[in-house]
């Protein structure tokens, strides 16, 4: 056989559900690459004759290989600080009261607004930096820290560009309808045609959105505005997500359904009409636990009714500088499990495949199997529960896009 990469003495969680096992587990395996997918992948006692002159050959020495880990809810790109709002909370402010107050996201849209293209980018770079060290190889980033034409186009131009000068893959969420600006303050139907008339078309028309986002609550859009929102997405044929039923249940999901939304991410107040409406519609359950746990949250995603149902559960950061500044996907994958209840193998399987699935990548990435790219992560760990047990290790010892090594920050 003629391959470009062999890995030997490895095992492998393919994350693949045709595969035995909670994780797909394949013990002393053998995975070929060629042309930066995987070519051939199995127990090692199946391998096929290669010419080891000619193939190359990495010695895993009985490490894990897992999928590239896949963060597919991040608000990455943000400048200033919001460290005052967490000890007001502390001290007994809500999150609704400090954003009604003129706090929370409008306080990360001046600062965003004022800071320049170059901090910005560094920003970014230093986060991604974080989350590659932790086997993350495709990441989602939204804009909707503008509010405006200008620096919405900035963010999606510096997420693109990170994309291309950074190991990490980017996919790219317009998320104009993030909240209200001050100068649009009292006239919240101006706005959103605003967003759906002059700021989203010129975004798109430049290719910088892959899809598009709303933030569906009481202190935020409702669903007139939500709706109007997706139907404007549909007229340049990009799909949509939904922030839905955090603080309340407004019907969010629903209508997102009916929209054929990739996902619906928090969904803490989700009902079961709304988790049957997602699974008749193939739409991903985003869980954000790094949110429930920093805003100290009592009410929890209804895991059960998603299971009972059978709707893909993804898990990602949320990462942002007021609900989640948590730059973490391994912490996530244990927040969710000691705070959700779930699995450690629904766990990886939430960041990997499902986290796929929830940004239409879920035919190229997110599994182990033969024709996926070859965006791996390895990791020195005794077994993937390890991945979920504990938090701080650093357990990532390679990781490689497409079969190619990338240096670790």
């Amino acid at each position: 056989m003629d391959w470009d990469q062999l890995w030997l003495d490895v095992n492998v969680a393919t994350m693949d559900p045709q595969q035995p096992g909670e994780f797909g587990e394949i013990t002393d395996a053998a995975l070929a690459v060629k042309d930066g997918k995987i070519a051939w992948i199995g127990p090692k006692s199946e391998l096929p004759e290669f010419d080891p002159f000619l193939t190359p050959v990495i010695q895993g020495k009985g490490q894990w290989l897992t999928p590239g880990l896949i963060d597919c809810h991040t608000h990455l790109i943000f400048a200033g600080s919001r460290a005052h709002e967490f000890e007001a909370r502390l001290k007994g402010g809500s999150y609704e009261e400090i954003a009604r107050a003129g706090g929370g996201i409008l306080s990360t849209v001046k600062a965003t607004r004022e800071a320049s293209e170059e901090d910005l980018f560094h920003l970014g770079r230093q986060r991604m930096n974080a989350l590659l060290n932790e086997g993350v190889t495709h990441v989602e980033i939204k804009s909707g820290y503008g509010l405006d034409m200008d620096t919405e186009e900035k963010m999606l131009k510096l997420a693109r560009y990170l994309g291309e000068v950074h190991p990490i893959d980017v996919s790219t969420t317009f998320l104009g309808a993030h909240a209200i600006p001050k100068e649009y303050a009292g006239r919240n139907q101006e706005y959103v045609d605003f967003v759906c008339q002059t700021v989203l078309p010129k975004l798109a028309e430049q290719g910088l959105v892959d899809a598009v986002d709303v933030f569906c609550e009481t202190i935020g859009f409702d669903l007139k505005q939500t709706e109007q929102v997706f139907n404007a997405a549909k007229q340049f044929d990009l799909p949509v997500k939904l922030h839905a039923e955090q603080l309340s249940n407004m019907g969010g999901s629903a209508l997102a359904a009916k929209h054929q939304a990739l996902s619906v991410d928090h969904i803490e107040c989700l009902d079961e009409d709304g988790v049957k409406a997602i699974k008749d519609s193939g739409t991903v359950a985003v869980l954000l636990p790094g949110a429930f746990y920093f805003l100290k949250e009592t009410r929890k995603p209804p895991v059960d009714l998603l299971r009972k149902h059978g709707v893909p559960m993804a898990v990602a950061s949320d990462f942002n500088p007021g609900s989640s500044p948590l730059c973490s996907a391994l912490l996530m994958l244990n927040l969710s499990c000691t705070l959700f209840g779930l699995t450690p193998a629904e766990a990886l399987a939430g960041i990997t495949r499902h986290s796929a699935a929830a940004l239409g990548l879920d035919k190229r990435v997110g599994q182990l199997k033969v024709g996926m790219d070859a965006d791996i992560a390895q990791w020195q760990i005794g077994h993937p529960v390890e991945l979920a047990w504990q938090y701080g290790q650093r357990p990532c010892v390679a990781v490689y896009k497409q079969g190619n090594s990338v240096r670790l920050p």
